[in-house]
């Protein structure tokens, strides 16, 4: 497969992925803004705009609605829901031998809705027309594509960057820890809730939530699962023909995050926990870059700030 559309593929996966993501984290945070008066809102909307990679000046008071316009609307801002659904149509331009005509419809699509502006009493409303958007494009792929190089390609930028994004989902539940959104909205936030209680039965507890987001081998939105995700689609790329060890750097580094998960006390990881999942960026991040000099090293990486690509 050409290098261009491996890195389009990638990235269509990987952007498609964040705007889901983003969508799902300033619901849940925005909602608590509206719902909790104790709040100090200028200290919550910064922890989670640094969480998100995006800083602003510190003499600048920041509240919901420049947060809305920042991450949802902006399409100038890398980290934004608005750039993300851009970026990944023009991806799919590039690619458009290989991507098939219902995602490029629905892509297309999508970017030409994105609207300017989300009026206050619209917001929870936009926030799910983008997570049913990203939905149909992952199910276009999923249902009507060979699981070939291009497939792989895909799931990789998807898993990749999904294993990002519940890092940075539990990252932003441990900012504020006494008054931050409770354990059972954040399992709602990524559509966990009902699986957590199929495998919990009972009411969320720090431990057990954590450990299902983390931990889960089954549940496709935990960190485990796509980070493994994406090992499987490293060794289905490129099949290992040494007799020693993993020479691949991307699949080095995701397994060496997955074996920091999998081994450590989870009593260990939630005591720490914005420092675990700063790691899991980090190897996300890594991994990312190892993928793009491996199999596209002729383009500069596409970053969003507070990621080291």
């Amino acid at each position: 497969m050409l290098s261009r559309i491996a890195e389009s593929l990638f990235w269509i996966g990987r952007y498609i992925e964040r705007s889901d993501g983003t969508a799902r984290i300033l619901d849940v945070h925005l909602q608590l803004l509206l719902e909790d008066p104790w709040i100090e809102e200028n200290l919550a909307c910064r922890s989670l705009l640094s969480v998100m990679g995006t800083e602003v000046d510190d003499d600048t008071d920041v509240t919901r609605a420049d947060v809305l316009a920042l991450l949802a609307v902006d399409r100038n801002q890398p980290a934004s829901i608005a750039y993300s659904l851009v970026a990944a149509r023009e991806n799919a331009r590039r690619a458009r031998e290989v991507v098939s005509t219902e995602l490029w419809e629905v892509l297309n699509t999508t970017r030409a809705r994105m609207p300017r502006k989300v009026a206050t009493d619209k917001v929870h409303e936009f926030f799910g027309w983008v997570r049913e958007r990203a939905a149909l494009a992952v199910g276009i792929i999923e249902s009507a594509t060979s699981r070939d190089e291009a497939w792989s390609f895909f799931t990789l930028g998807r898993s990749i960057e999904r294993a990002d994004m519940t890092a940075r989902l539990l990252a932003t539940r441990s900012l504020t820890e006494a008054s931050g959104p409770s354990w059972t909205t954040i399992l709602r936030s990524v559509g966990a809730y009902e699986a957590y209680l199929r495998t919990y039965r009972g009411v969320p507890s720090a431990r057990n939530a954590a450990e299902f987001l983390l931990l889960d081998r089954l549940f496709p939105r935990s960190i485990l699962f796509s980070v493994s995700r994406a090992e499987q689609c490293l060794r289905e790329l490129g099949p290992r023909s040494d007799r020693v060890g993993v020479t691949d750097q991307a699949q080095r580094l995701l397994g060496q995050i997955r074996s920091e998960l999998e081994y450590r006390p989870i009593a260990d990881i939630i005591e720490d926990l914005p420092t675990h999942m700063d790691n899991v960026q980090s190897a996300t991040s890594a991994a990312s870059e190892a993928i793009r000099q491996r199999y596209f090293p002729t383009n500069a990486a596409p970053s969003w700030m507070g990621e080291n690509t």
